[in-house]
């Protein structure tokens, strides 16, 4: 079954993505394009920060997939607040929380002692709060690079 949150897959493909993609392999390229297109924009913008926020993860996304999703940059709270998202047996933040999950992973990795001490437990919860429909790893991975060259 795909992953179809919105309802409508058979007329705006998957995600509503700017191409009405169906076949994942295209929907797949599009992405890895767009990210490659959009990555030094963000690592850009994240490394002028002196401090990370949510808005800046949103930005994060909006700059890797606005060319595919013209959603990009809204978390599920926004677009899929009734989405309840797992990956099999792992369940991520209800869309209430991701915000505070997010901003949690933001607070600790941006603090250095403790980024390097426990950087697995700020992947985690960045990767726990799930904001959005897809394109999470990567921007989370952009992300965490922007939390480890901030100071607090």
């Amino acid at each position: 079954m795909t992953f179809d949150p919105f309802g409508d897959f058979a007329t705006r493909g998957y995600l509503r993505n700017v191409a009405k993609a169906k076949d994942p392999h295209i929907v797949r390229r599009l992405q890895h394009n767009s990210f490659l297109t959009g990555i030094d924009a963000a690592l850009a913008h994240l490394e002028g920060q002196p401090s990370l926020t949510y808005g800046d993860v949103l930005q994060t996304h909006k700059t890797l997939f606005e060319a595919v999703f013209p959603w990009a940059g809204e978390d599920r709270l926004n677009n899929a607040p009734h989405l309840f998202v797992n990956k099999g047996s792992v369940l991520f933040a209800h869309p209430n929380d991701i915000r505070k999950a997010v901003d949690y992973a933001l607070e600790k990795g941006q603090d250095k002692a403790f980024m390097a001490q426990k950087p697995g437990e700020v992947m985690g919860y960045l990767a726990y709060g799930h904001p959005f429909l897809d394109g999470n790893g990567r921007t989370s991975h952009a992300c965490s690079r922007g939390t480890s060259g901030s100071a607090q």
